[in-house]
């Protein structure tokens, strides 16, 4: 008897903490929040993500499997109403009883604005000024000095700049729909060969985009806030505290794990800041309204965007003062996304200086999803960066 409880301790010992006990059941909404929590999990379990990288989450209807994911959530991460606003209504249908936490409405979470008119201008130099003391006490940020001059300024939720943020997330929606016949109807779908789940965008897009349009007044916060590494390590903090707190027998290896995981992106900050200071001065413009979280973490700042942060149909007036700052500022870069088909990029820009169509993807529609996701995401940002010079 002694020999089998000895036994049975040893091997008690020799199993990985996860091994011992189940970890909640997690769903997340966008595959980069996707990857930190997957990062926080790992051995322990995997959370169920609910929007493929390559859909517009400003804009989706849930396959079955994901429904059920939702269903079946002890725990939902997402990101911001402002990105996904259909989102809230089916959490409240399907995951009732779930703990949620929406990442942008943390307090820690550096925060900005929807930016205004399609070259920032007015916004860029005055706007991103005040406010925001809350992030001056993130220690992370004194790595990045010369950010502190942005990042402080996220605090003031009535920042009207903030109304562009908005136009980011939706705008890949809503360029899949208003400018539906521009796109040639969903061939940003055919570029992610074998996703079936884009069939369902599709059908989703026939309705759901309607609400995101019609609710949105281009006021508030700019949900793209992942693009700032630093969220990152702050959201890594708030998801382990969050499953230690549903999990406590995986408490040690949430920790653990959570550690690992800020180290990476720390290091990941600083070599992406030196490659972003030898890159020398970048003049590019973007699709849609998506970046300033990555520009204002890195020092870089895009001359305009074609459409809002939504990316709904430019107007006329846009168009020509976008060509404009093209030919005042020698612009020869542009940006184009994965998600849409880069017609009107092209036609926006014809008979212009622009030498170079890249493409820039703030979600990582070619990446495979899990936990390497996020770095590679911003490796990848600089990878486009990269080929404007």
């Amino acid at each position: 008897m002694r020999h089998k409880l000895f036994a049975s301790a040893i091997l008690s010992l020799s199993l990985p903490l996860s091994a011992q006990t189940t970890a909640p059941s997690v769903a997340v909404d966008i595959a980069p929040l996707h990857s930190l929590v997957s990062q926080v999990m790992e051995g322990a379990g995997k959370p169920d993500l609910l929007i493929p990288p390559e859909a517009s989450p400003h804009q989706y209807s849930l396959r079955p499997s994901q429904a059920k994911a939702l269903v079946d959530a002890q725990v939902v991460f997402w990101t911001s109403e402002n990105l996904t606003p259909w989102l809230e209504k089916a959490m409240d249908n399907l995951a009732g009883s779930a703990y949620k936490v929406e990442m942008l409405d943390l307090e820690e979470t550096i925060s900005y604005s929807f930016r205004e008119g399609a070259t920032f201008e007015a916004h860029e130099h005055h706007d991103d000024h005040e406010g925001y003391e809350h992030h001056d006490s993130h220690e992370h940020h004194d790595s990045h000095e010369h950010h502190d001059s942005y990042e402080h300024h996220d605090d003031h939720e009535g920042h009207e700049h903030h109304e562009e943020h908005d136009d980011h997330e939706d705008h890949e929606e809503h360029d899949d729909h208003e400018d539906h016949d521009d796109h040639e109807g969903h061939e940003h779908h055919d570029d992610h060969e074998g996703h079936e789940h884009h069939d369902e965008h599709d059908d989703h897009e026939g309705h759901a985009h309607h609400d995101a349009h019609e609710g949105h007044d281009h006021h508030g916060q700019d949900p793209h806030a992942w693009l700032d590494p630093q969220n990152a390590i702050i959201w890594i903090n708030k998801i382990k505290e969050t499953l230690v707190t549903q999990d406590p027998a995986n408490a040690a290896l949430y920790k653990r794990n959570a550690a690992q995981a800020t180290a990476k992106i720390n290091t990941l900050m600083q070599s992406t800041q030196q490659s972003i200071d030898a890159l020398g001065e970048i003049r590019f413009i973007v699709f849609h309204d998506a970046y300033q979280y990555f520009e204002k973490r890195f020092g870089i700042s895009a001359a305009g965007a074609i459409s809002l942060s939504d990316a709904a149909a430019p107007s006329p007036a846009r168009i020509k003062e976008i060509r404009d700052t093209v030919k005042r500022l020698g612009v020869s870069c542009v940006f184009a996304e994965p998600q849409f088909n880069d017609k009107l990029v092209k036609s926006v820009f014809e008979g212009t200086n622009v030498a170079t169509i890249a493409v820039i993807d703030p979600l990582g529609a070619h990446i495979a999803t899990g936990s390497g996701h996020y770095q590679a995401l911003i490796v990848n940002m600089l990878g486009s960066l990269t080929e404007c010079k």
